[in-house]
C-alpha cells in the first residue's frame, strides 16, 4: 500500500505472490518452529490424518509475512522511481478469523492475496486511517487454504487530516 487512505478503494486487490512448499523447507520450518511429526516425517506424517508430510500452518502463515513485505517494498520503490512519496504503512492493531483450511502438501503451491474490505478513519490519531482486509491463499487448484482478517494503519493525505 503505496496509496494514501483516501485513495484506496473497498475492493482493491493486490497480487502477493506465489510460493511452492518444498519437502526441505518443510521440515526445515518444523524443527525450528513446529516439530509435530506430521510436519517432521514423511512416515510419521503417513499414520495421521494428514496421510502425508504437510507444511505447519505457521509456516503458511509466514510466507504470508514474507510476500507481503516483499509486495509492499517492491510498491515502495516502484512509486520512488517514479517521483511520487509513498503513503506510510503503521502498525497492525491485530488480526482475526485465522483459518487454515486445505493441509498444505510437497508440492503445494499457494497464491496470495489482499483484497480491502473496509475503511476506518482513526479518531485518534487523525493523521492515520485502518484499512481492513481479507488475505487469502488459494492453492494450485484454486482451493482456499489459509485466509484471516487482517487490519493496517494507512498514512492520510496532509491535505485530508482534519484540523483540531
Amino acid at each position: 500500500m503505496t496509496t494514501f487512505f483516501e485513495d484506496i478503494g473497498i475492493g482493491d486487490t493486490l497480487d502477493l505472490g506465489k510460493h511452492t512448499f518444498t519437502r526441505d523447507e518443510i521440515v526445515r520450518f518444523a524443527e525450528k518452529y513446529d516439530p509435530q511429526a506430521f510436519h517432521l516425517s514423511e512416515e510419521a506424517a503417513a499414520r495421521t490424518h494428514f496421510g502425508r508430510l504437510c507444511a505447519s500452518g505457521w509456516h503458511t502463515a509466514a510466507v504470508f509475512m514474507k510476500l507481503w513485505v516483499g509486495a509492499h517494498a517492491a510498491l515502495r520503490e516502484a512509486a520512488l522511481a517514479e517521483g511520487r512519496t509513498p503513503a506510510r504503512l503503521g502498525p497492525s492493531p491485530g488480526f482475526e478469523d485465522l483459518k487454515w483450511i486445505k493441509p498444505v502438501y510437497v508440492g503445494d503451491t499457494l497464491h496470495y492475496s489482499r483484497t480491502v474490505t473496509g475503511k476506518t478513519e482513526s479518531r485518534s490519531r487523525p493523521e492515520w486511517g485502518l484499512v481492513h482486509s481479507d488475505m487469502r491463499a488459494v492453492n494450485q487448484d484454486g482451493k482456499l487454504a489459509f485466509s484471516f482478517k487482517g487490519t493496517v494503519f494507512v498514512e492520510r493525505r496532509r491535505d485530508y487530516i482534519p484540523s483540531a
